[in-house]
């Protein structure tokens, strides 16, 4: 066993089940070009709402990936959950079924509003059939709970659980969440969110958000950090991430991916941007003192880009604030403009890229965005090579969270 470093959270496993990709090799070969696949919003009854352009996943087939015992009690937020799942389990080596130690992991996931899709369906049969036809599973498959649930039952872990509901910021509360249950003994987390906000009801709750694009164009509806920004446009999907301890990972020949090093987290009221400035500058000097790391060793940053324009200038000040004369050096990144903003999966797709950034040296591109109107280093058009060692991801959500997470890379090469 190895006395190195003990107690240390690492990444061992990366899950993705996004716009621009089905796996996460998928995922990262789209972020690394720049590749942008926004575009019309297809799903049926959603086609005459304001909102015009979204991030979808296509191609997926559930039924081929997750069981049918499964797919009739879940929502396709859960079906994103528990492919994504899946795929981080492979990837880090660990069995699904009949684990050998089930109560040594657990399962977090963050949410930002459950199964909106399938507590439509049910709701519809109630005022237009009557309850009797209203089904069973109308009690859980639309719940936050639901994704961590299911891909506890699935596997038969038993270790300790949770959801995390801090807003889309949640997606980096629950890695720290889960790095905390590792360095307390637990031996290995699923953490990570997923989100299906592209569904009649679900996008009628949306319209509310003032940040919200509905700009028809593709190219142009989501560019934060430019004197085009007008919002953000939502996306589906999300990833998962293994969590796990370092000297168990290391006992049994996983691959150290990354390492979870620190997080910072705090609140500055919904759609209070200007004030979001000093709470997230705060959640990022606290991610940093946990990760006992200088600004100067930040490498990259992956920031929230929101697109509103008083967010973006907040976010950029935010980063001065904290990161001091390095915040003028350090590469800024923003892929999630080629792909919609997932809600909660958006700052965890966010963490897998940094991963694999730091695993392949380079710093990939903000897609659509040219004209920056901020003291930023962002990096558009194409990847920029770089030694990364350390990359910090920035969240922020619409009802007012903030959030900062410090990875590190691990001590395996790129893949």
């Amino acid at each position: 066993m190895s006395t190195e470093r003990p107690g240390r959270a690492v990444v061992t496993g990366v899950g993705v089940i996004a716009p621009n990709g089905l796996r996460a090799d998928a995922y990262w070969k789209s972020v690394r070009e720049g590749l942008g696949v926004l575009d019309r919003i297809t799903r049926e009854g959603c086609q005459d709402m304001p909102l015009k352009v979204a991030g979808e996943v296509r191609g997926f087939d559930a039924s081929a990936l997750i069981e049918e015992r499964f797919l009739v009690q879940t929502d396709r937020f859960s079906h994103y959950a528990m492919a994504a799942a899946q795929l981080a389990l492979d990837d880090a080596g660990l069995a699904r079924e009949d684990p050998a130690e089930p109560f040594e992991i657990g399962v977090v996931t963050a949410a930002g509003s459950g199964g909106g899709e399938f507590g439509q369906r049910e709701l519809q049969k109630l005022w237009g059939q009557g309850s009797k036809f209203v089904g069973p599973y109308q009690s859980i498959a639309w719940f936050y709970a639901a994704s961590t649930g299911q891909i506890s039952i699935r596997s038969g872990f038993k270790g300790p659980c949770g959801v995390v509901a801090s807003d889309e910021a949640g997606g980096l509360d629950g890695i720290a969440h889960a790095a905390r249950a590792v360095r307390r003994g637990t031996g290995a987390v699923i953490v990570g969110a997923a989100e299906a906000p592209l569904a009649p009801y679900s996008m009628v709750c949306q319209l509310g958000y003032p940040e919200l694009s509905t700009v028809e164009d593709p190219d142009r509806a989501y560019r934060p950090f430019t004197a085009g920004a007008c919002g953000f446009v939502p996306a589906e999907g999300g990833a998962m991430l293994v969590v796990e301890d370092e000297r168990r990972a290391r006992d049994r020949g996983a691959a150290v991916r990354a390492v979870v090093a620190g997080h910072g987290a705090t609140f500055t009221g919904a759609s209070r941007w200007e004030e979001s400035r000093e709470g997230l500058a705060r959640a990022v000097r606290v991610a940093l003192e946990e990760a006992d790391c200088a600004p100067e060793e930040v490498d990259v940053v992956f920031a929230d880009a929101l697109g509103v324009p008083e967010a973006d200038r907040a976010e950029a000040l935010a980063i001065a604030d904290a990161l001091g004369a390095h915040a003028a050096r350090v590469p800024v990144t923003a892929p999630k403009t080629g792909i919609g903003r997932a809600y909660c999966g958006a700052p965890v797709l966010d963490t897998a890229a940094a991963v694999f950034a730091m695993e392949h040296g380079v710093v990939p591109p903000t897609p659509n965005v040219f004209d920056i109107c901020h003291d930023l280093d962002l990096v558009v058009s194409r990847a920029r090579p770089a030694e990364l060692n350390t990359a910090l991801v920035l969240s922020r959500g619409l009802m007012g969270s903030n959030a900062a997470l410090v990875v590190r890379r691990g001590d395996d090469s790129a893949r």
